[in-house]
């Protein structure tokens, strides 16, 4: 089992930025490949962004590429997501998930293993 808990969300104005942490703890954290992804009303959870055990290997959906930045820590058993230049539809419940390695670049949510409970972030105009 891992536990993953979100933190960092709230409320910025657009061209803002954010920096979203995700803790794990219970099995090793490196053993997993972690995402995030994002959930706003009405719509269904897209991918965001994962990253690879070791690092090394990142990918991000189309509609943050450039904007957001996945890196983990894994001395801290800890992901993170900086985001920039924010804007309101990046309005969502941001959720980090962990999924076994070979997944790390995989947009599909049904992949991942474990979730947080995740963390609101609202973008005003």
């Amino acid at each position: 089992q891992v536990q993953l808990v979100e933190s960092g969300g709230g409320l910025v104005q657009a061209g803002g930025s954010l920096r979203l942490s995700c803790a794990a703890s219970g099995r090793t954290f490196n053993d997993y490949a972690m995402a995030w992804f994002r959930q706003a009303p009405g719509k269904e959870r897209e991918y965001v962004a994962g990253i690879s055990w070791s690092g090394s290997g990142t990918a991000y959906g189309s509609s943050v590429k450039v904007r957001f930045t996945i890196s983990r820590d894994n001395t801290k058993n800890t992901v993170y997501l900086q985001m920039n230049s924010l804007k309101p539809e990046d309005t969502a419940v941001y959720y980090c998930a962990a999924g076994q390695r070979l997944f790390w670049a995989s947009p599909d949510a049904g992949v991942y293993d474990y979730w947080g409970q995740g963390t609101q972030v609202t973008v005003s105009s």
